[in-house]
């Protein structure tokens, strides 16, 4: 099965205290070009998130961001830290000890003193594990998007595949018969300038001539390289920079058909096959 390198997978989870997402994008690049961002508390593991993704993927230009984002707890998981209380009712008091006319703290005062309500909080251990067990299954995800992509190119691959073939047995029986006619109109315009077509001097010309137009060697190839195009597809893998060499060599033998063509039909053959080539170039881009 081959892949496309165009992807998207999103994963996400709450863990005391934080919010925590993992988002993948990827597009076709010439080889694996990851951007990965992710916040200071993850840094310590930058080097073996880059390991997992790389492990997986290897074409493409990746966006890797993860997120990490404090939540405001309800009201259930509010906790009010008693050690920390008394210490600051104990400092309270010691202000009014040293200055009587001091306002005595309200509920609301405490409440909002740092450190009074404890917040939920996740162990540095405990969040890396998650971290790549999401970042694991975002790249699952992203994994079986881009092979649904792939299914689709495939398919359109196949297709053009099929139409080329179609312009291939249009052309083939057609090259004897195309040969024969140009050069029985070449010899019927030597003998109106008074030559003779039968000597042996133009005969070897004429010959000449038939092997620069002849188009068989052409046809044969194109027919072998959409062979080899279906193999590479069926083969599967990290197929496409061999599909993309086998769609120059089917340009440059489209080409090189319209190049020697002398019959009309053969050269509108050859647009044909350039514009499904083009095509299959343009898929072929997005194939890992």
């Amino acid at each position: 099965m081959i892949v496309s390198m165009t992807g998207f997978a999103a994963v996400a989870a709450d863990l005391p205290g934080v919010s925590l997402s993992v988002e993948l994008r990827s597009v076709n690049h010439r080889y694996l070009d990851l951007q990965l961002r992710l916040p200071d508390e993850l840094r310590g593991i930058e080097s073996a998130l880059r390991e997992r993704v790389a492990a997986l993927l290897k074409r493409g230009k990746v966006e890797c961001r993860i997120a990490l984002n404090r939540t405001t707890p309800g009201a259930a998981a509010l906790a009010v830290d008693p050690a920390r209380v008394e210490q600051l009712a104990a400092a309270a008091a010691d202000v009014q000890r040293h200055a009587p006319g001091a306002a005595p703290l309200s509920v609301n005062e405490i409440l909002r003193w740092p450190g009074v309500l404890a917040e939920p909080t996740v162990a540095p251990e405990e969040l890396s594990a998650r971290v790549h067990e999401l970042l694991g299954q975002a790249l699952r995800d992203l994994a079986a998007a881009r092979a649904r992509e792939g299914v689709k190119t495939a398919a359109m691959l196949d297709a053009c595949c099929a139409a080329i073939e179609v312009q291939v047995a249009r052309v083939a029986p057609r090259i004897p018969a195309v040969h024969a006619a140009y050069l029985e109109k070449l010899g019927a315009r030597l003998r109106e300038a008074g030559l003779d077509p039968d000597q042996e001097r133009l005969k070897q010309e004429l010959a000449l001539f038939a092997t620069k137009i002849d188009v068989a060697e052409e046809v044969s190839r194109l027919a072998t390289h959409v062979a080899e195009v279906r193999r590479v597809i069926k083969a599967g893998g990290s197929a496409g920079k061999r599909l993309d060499f086998l769609m120059q060599e089917l340009h440059r033998e489209a080409n090189t058909l319209g190049s020697k063509s002398v019959d009309a039909e053969l050269s509108q053959a050859s647009l044909e096959l350039k514009v499904l080539i083009e095509q299959m170039r343009e898929q072929v881009q997005n194939i890992e």
